[in-house]
């Protein structure tokens, strides 16, 4: 599979690596995770991301690279560890560092991220929050220079406070999740462009929109779901008949779209089984799309730019839909 350099960093990601929220308890027993991430790395894949707030991702990870004796490059993120948690406790997220490393069974993170860097609610990392200081990055400074962590990175979710803290330059890999897919492109406008002034590497994180682009649901989009707004209903109408018109299933389009960007260094990939594993590195092996599907599906994402105000963040096509204000 075709690997590129992640930014200023020495490691050589493939174009699609593997997500690890899905490799713990919220998404398979340890048995098919194994078999996932076996799979993942037989057809090539040397790159995983996982996290402290992905369950037990970092345990169950750990379990299986102890049977691999090739290296594979990993990220994890500091956030929501030790419990109750405590942002700018210099101490604790380093104790949280250690525990990491134990779960993984490593002497060192190839990537360190700030888990949600960019959302104040979810977890104060900033003892100023225009210059962007924190006891984390002076963690972070420490552990690099004590060899634990090779690269530093962020691992966000916003589609503009995100790009202020890449143009600090202190940092040398972004991960943008949910907003960065087939119809939802806002990092477009400032958080790729800012990654790319800075000489960042950038991953794609979930590449299908958790699930929102896994599969097509045209029942619903014809007029079952009552949180879809006319904008976006019509908007999946017109994917759905160009996804016709090529032939092609909406996950291999999905893949390729992300991977056709020159500026993504790779997509991480949420499979939760080896048999999803294989369809996806299939997909991207066939390479970017071309010229003339990338400008049908521009048109079509240009219909909805923005995310409605009312759109739930993660559409819940099985149900379980409260309304506005409940979700």
């Amino acid at each position: 599979m075709e690997k590129r350099t992640l930014g200023a960093t020495d490691l050589a990601v493939t174009r699609l690596s593997l997500g690890g929220l899905f490799i713990s308890s919220y998404g398979a027993v340890f048995e098919q995770a194994r078999e996932a991430t076996l799979r993942a790395l037989e057809l090539g894949v040397n790159y995983i991301d996982t996290a402290p707030g992905y369950g037990n991702s970092e345990e169950v990870l750990g379990k299986i690279l102890a049977e691999v004796a090739e290296p594979v490059i990993l990220s994890t993120k500091l956030g929501g560890r030790p419990q109750p948690f405590e942002p700018q406790n210099a101490a604790a997220l380093r104790q949280s560092v250690q525990e990491s490393l134990r779960l993984l069974g490593r002497e060192q993170i190839d990537v360190l991220m700030v888990h949600e860097p960019d959302r104040p609610g979810q977890y104060n990392w900033w003892t100023d929050h225009e210059r962007y200081e924190g006891p984390v990055l002076e963690l972070l400074a420490e552990l690099k220079a004590e060899g634990v962590i090779r690269y530093t990175g962020l691992g966000g979710t916003t589609a503009y406070t995100l790009a202020r803290l890449i143009r600090t330059g202190k940092f040398d890999v972004v991960l943008t999740a949910f907003n960065y897919s087939l119809l939802w492109r806002e990092a477009e406008i400032e958080v790729l462009p800012a990654a790319r002034e800075q000489g960042m590497g950038i991953v794609i994180g979930s590449p299908l929109q958790q699930g929102a682009l896994a599969a097509r649901h045209d029942d619903q989009v014809a007029g079952g779901a009552p949180w879809l707004s006319l904008p976006r209903r019509n908007q999946l109408k017109a994917l759905y008949a160009f996804l016709d018109e090529l032939g092609m299933g909406i996950v291999e389009v999905a893949l390729r779209f992300v991977i056709s960007n020159d500026s993504v260094t790779c997509a991480l990939m949420g499979a939760r089984s080896a048999a999803e594993v294989e369809q996806n590195v299939a997909y991207v092996e066939k390479g970017p799309l071309d010229a003339d599907v990338l400008r049908r599906l521009d048109e079509i994402a240009a219909a909805v730019p923005f995310r409605p105000f009312e759109e739930p963040f993660g559409l819940p096509w099985g149900g379980g839909y409260l309304g506005p204000g409940q979700a």
